[in-house]
């Protein structure tokens, strides 16, 4: 026969057995549904990209392979060549300053992005001779580029391999090595910039998560911008970055 008292001790003991159990059953449910909210909003973003992208540009068959491209204004043609993490629309609106002033600009799709497809060779070289390929296509005989970040090294090429064909050309935070001037040693990237484009700029997801809760890391890595620049900034200029993150 069990002493007095031995089960209401044992109940006793494993009492923070049970709520233990139960505060990790709740604290799972609690991730679970954080985790759900944040895909919830990924997807809800995601969505709406991927709308704003389905219109507004058109795909021209070149020697080279299809390339997607959108052209707006008159005037003296600009070949705008994106960077990482965006197509042709990266520097649409970009451009619209261009625009304003006479220009006409063609923006295209870099290999691999959106509906320019990836081939064998994608070298900065290759994707030089389609941007002849895409001008030849839309009856353009010469034209000033501009390469941006991640553009510019195929913005080079342009002009070194098909001169006939470009006018002028302006780099923009050219994601290029230059020498330092008396041999000093390279600009080492910012931190965290490594990661963004060996991790985040493979997956929608890991980005979307960087410039949604990592913002300074993606201004500074992405956009090659001082954060304390950015808060310095004007309302509007914000608005018009987190447009550009986007």
């Amino acid at each position: 026969m069990a002493p007095a008292g031995a089960g209401y001790r044992s109940n006793r003991e494993r009492m923070p057995t049970v709520l233990k159990s139960r505060a990790i059953a709740v604290l799972g449910l609690l991730v679970a549904a954080l985790l759900g909210m944040l895909y919830a909003g990924y997807r809800h973003d995601i969505r709406e990209a991927r709308q704003r992208i389905s219109t507004g540009s058109e795909i021209v068959q070149t020697p080279c392979g299809p390339i997607e491209y959108a052209a707006a204004g008159e005037g003296a043609p600009v070949l705008v060549v994106h960077g990482a993490g965006g197509g042709y629309d990266q520097l649409l609106e970009f451009s619209d300053v261009l625009v304003a002033s006479g220009f006409r600009i063609i923006a295209m799709s870099r290999f691999g992005y959106l509906r320019t497809p990836l081939p064998s060779d994608a070298s900065a070289s290759a994707q030089a001779d389609a941007h002849a390929c895409l001008l030849v296509a839309l009856g353009i005989r010469r034209a000033a580029v501009v390469g941006v970040s991640a553009g510019a090294p195929s913005s080079m090429q342009f002009a070194l391999r098909h001169p006939d064909r470009c006018s002028a050309m302006v780099l923009l935070v050219p994601a290029v090595y230059v020498p330092r001037p008396g041999g000093g040693p390279p600009i080492e990237a910012p931190p965290g910039t490594r990661f963004l484009f060996d991790t985040a700029l493979k997956f929608d997801l890991l980005f979307w998560f960087a410039t949604s809760f990592a913002r300074t890391t993606a201004i500074r890595g992405i956009l090659a911008t001082p954060p304390e620049l950015v808060e310095n900034a004007s309302a509007a200029e914000q608005a018009r970055i987190d447009k550009v993150l986007k």
